[in-house]
């Protein structure tokens, strides 16, 4: 059973970035686009999407992809092979930064500059099938 987890998070990769300055509702759309596509695919959707998240999630996801070649040296034919996706993708909320502008009438109003986590997990898609079992 260890031997077999091991083998699993051998063939994965993390990669993490916190506090960024997008609210997650924004991030949440890019990432849910991206959610269990082949890497080489997700690279090409995010390069040419309009959003400002996908310029971010992008070099997140270069970032996983080489965190994924430095732990599988040998098996770096699977990343051209298309065998590599993106097995999870979590956006959790940051701290808000809390701000005040001017309201009409003397009042003030409060402005919550959000901001968020995200984690990708990229693996092979064998493993994938395997966790289903």
């Amino acid at each position: 059973m260890a031997d077999r987890l091991k083998e699993i998070k051998k063939q994965t990769a993390i990669a993490k970035l916190n506090d960024v300055p997008t609210s997650p509702r924004k991030m949440r759309l890019v990432a849910d686009i991206i959610r269990g596509v082949e890497v080489n695919r997700a690279l090409d959707i995010l390069k040419y999407s309009n959003k400002e998240a996908s310029v971010r999630l992008e070099k997140l996801l270069r970032s996983a992809i080489a965190n994924w070649e430095a732990k599988n040296e040998a098996d770096r034919k699977e990343l051209e092979n298309g065998n590599v996706c993106v097995q999870s993708i979590m956006v959790g909320q940051g701290r808000s930064l809390k701000r005040i502008r001017t309201a009409p009438q003397g009042r003030a109003a409060r402005i919550r500059k959000r901001s968020n986590h995200v984690t990708i997990i990229v693996g092979t898609k064998a493993v994938k099938t395997e966790e289903a079992k």
